[in-house]
């Protein structure tokens, strides 16, 4: 072993000490370079290889397009305002209350002023409609096709002292037929938006009851009249008409409001009738009309002939208590 090692010392060259190293190449540092700083062009910037006239729209301009005078916000024009008809039902669950007499005869005298009327016979009895010489069993088109097939009202509207949509028979089943409707409750509304700058005034005779077919008729309305005849238990109905009336207030109509309590059928020779009237003006004040409806044998005579008492009789005294009831309901609304 010890003569393998003194071969291998042989076998390596001895290195003089006095021999300097050969020398080191030369450390260069490695200097990084920052690249060229290159300048973004701005944006929708013209490419100066680009003729001037070139009007190739860039990427750029569909995302973010400069000229958006197209989408500035334009003044609308002002609208004038569309007039729409002041709508009246006139309601009480009591039947007998002279309900069809006052619609008929209170909008007739609105058309003697010159306004535009529309009656609605909302009442299975059709009296209103045989009030004006139309048979409800004749004819072939009513308000329960309105109601519960949505047929246009126009197609039931039949021209005579006012236009009046008739009722027939028929409308005696449609609270059953429109049980299972969605939003049956505003039928009447949503049929009456077609003729609602047609008129001045629509007038709705409703049943005597507070059923659905009421209830259609205080959603359409903005004001209610209520026929109170001058009697005790007829004067006992407002308490469940002011409750109804409260519920469709809160639920359906918040717009609806009574327009005024009118007594009928008034015989100022009895004291009961003036102590009825006395406590009409006492539980409810204002809201009692200063018209009197007294009772009268044209009112019973005038449905005969098929008119109105104000054509019927038109000097009578009879027209004029609604006369003079129109005059009084004009001037409410004008304040």
């Amino acid at each position: 072993m010890v003569d393998e090692l003194q071969e291998m010392e042989e076998a390596v060259p001895e290195r003089n000490e006095d021999s300097p190293l050969p020398p080191s190449p030369p450390v260069q540092e490695e200097v990084q370079e920052e690249p060229p700083e290159v300048e973004e062009p701005a944006l929708n910037a013209q490419d100066p290889d680009e003729e001037e006239g070139d009007a190739r729209m860039k990427a750029i301009d569909l995302i973010a397009p400069t000229r958006l005078d197209f989408l500035a916000e334009k003044e609308a024009a002002a609208e004038p305002p569309v007039k729409t008809a002041e709508v009246i039902a006139f309601a009480n669950q009591k039947g007998g209350v002279a309900k069809t007499t006052t619609t008929l005869n209170l909008a007739v005298a609105f058309a003697e002023s010159g306004y535009r009327v529309l009656c609605i016979d909302l009442d299975p009895q059709g009296n209103l409609t045989m009030s004006q010489g139309i048979d409800p069993d004749k004819v072939e088109k009513s308000l329960y096709d309105v109601l519960v097939n949505d047929m246009p009202i126009s197609e039931i509207i039949i021209k005579r002292e006012i236009d009046i949509a008739v009722a027939s028979i028929d409308l005696a089943g449609a609270e059953i037929a429109m049980s299972t409707k969605i939003g049956r409750e505003r039928s009447l509304e949503k049929a009456l938006k077609e003729v609602e700058g047609v008129y001045d005034f629509v007038c709705i005779d409703t049943p005597p009851s507070l059923g659905l077919l009421t209830i259609n008729a205080l959603t359409a309305a903005n004001k209610v009249i209520v026929p109170v005849q001058c009697e005790y238990l007829s004067m006992r109905g407002l308490v469940q008409l002011q409750n109804t009336l409260r519920m469709i207030q809160e639920n359906l109509n918040p717009d609806v409001r009574i327009e005024g309590i009118l007594p009928t059928m008034l015989d100022s020779r009895t004291i009961h009738a003036k102590e009825a009237v006395e406590i009409l003006e006492e539980n409810f004040g204002d809201l009692v009309f200063q018209s009197r409806i007294k009772k009268a044998i044209k009112f019973a005579e005038a449905p005969v002939k098929g008119s109105s008492v104000l054509k019927y009789d038109s000097n009578s005294s009879a027209a004029n208590y609604y006369r003079e009831l129109a005059k009084e309901v004009l001037s409410h609304g004008s304040a």
